[in-house]
């Protein structure tokens, strides 16, 4: 079986994201020179400055923190979502220098099962697996009529391949951006596999900044639901997770 399941790894954060952000802060508003900000902040907790910061809607200095995320294990239908976020630096695998020749030992390329169809039961899953591996063959007859490898050969045969193909990436972005995502994406009416993605995402910034993203999370975490008639209904269980994650 060559289905696979998401997975998420905060790799790299900036040191100590809330003290940067509490520096970026009292610069704007403090006549301190730069060694004596530097000096001064480290000495004490800039957790409540930064609660403040939050509260009060001044984000630009949130910029100064970024985090670097492993993510696999997710589909080419969820890389055009995320590649929306433009502030934001991403490094993906290439279909094209690694080709689909088939990662697992049944020889079929790893791919997504959507949650939906894993629903239906075994026959149907078994249906879609079927599937991918009737795709892999398409892939496999036309890297070998294209010359059986290669960069020049993967390039095209991909063109047969499903938004269900697995990908990796590496994501950075910074708070403020990461702010932006998850009031997107961490929204009940998102996309299953990108809401999956940014609540694990906010998991893992909420255990590494909790005053960054301590409201973090769709719009009726902080605030009234925006969707209006076209929201989920279920504000208040929305809120107890995200204030819980």
């Amino acid at each position: 079986m060559s289905a696979v399941e998401q997975n998420v790894v905060l790799l790299r954060q900036s040191l100590k994201p809330q003290e940067i952000v509490a520096f970026g802060a009292k610069l704007c508003y403090s006549p301190a020179s730069i060694s004596e900000l530097e000096a001064g902040i480290p000495a004490q907790d800039q957790s409540g400055f930064v609660e403040k910061l939050m509260s009060l809607g001044h984000l630009s200095p949130v910029e100064h923190a970024s985090f670097t995320f492993g993510i696999e294990g997710v589909s080419r239908s969820l890389l055009a979502q995320i590649t929306r976020h433009r502030i934001a630096s991403f490094s993906v695998k290439s279909q094209r220098y690694v080709g689909h020749t088939g990662e697992k030992s049944d020889g079929v390329f790893d791919y997504i099962i959507p949650p939906r169809i894993r629903e239906l039961g075994a026959e149907y899953v078994g249906e879609y697996e079927r599937q991918m591996a009737e795709i892999q063959n398409w892939y496999n007859f036309w890297r070998d009529k294209l010359g059986g490898g290669g960069e020049a050969t993967n390039e095209d045969a991909r063109f047969v391949l499903p938004n269900a193909a697995e990908t990796k990436m590496i994501v950075t972005m910074n708070a403020r951006e990461l702010l932006h995502f998850f009031t997107l994406r961490c929204c009940n009416r998102a996309q299953w596999e990108i809401r999956q993605l940014a609540t694990e995402m906010l998991r893992l910034v909420k255990r590494a900044a909790p005053s960054i993203f301590a409201e973090a999370g769709p719009p009726c975490v902080a605030g009234p639901c925006p969707e209006k008639e076209m929201g989920c209904g279920k504000a208040t269980e929305v809120r107890k997770k995200f204030k819980n994650l």
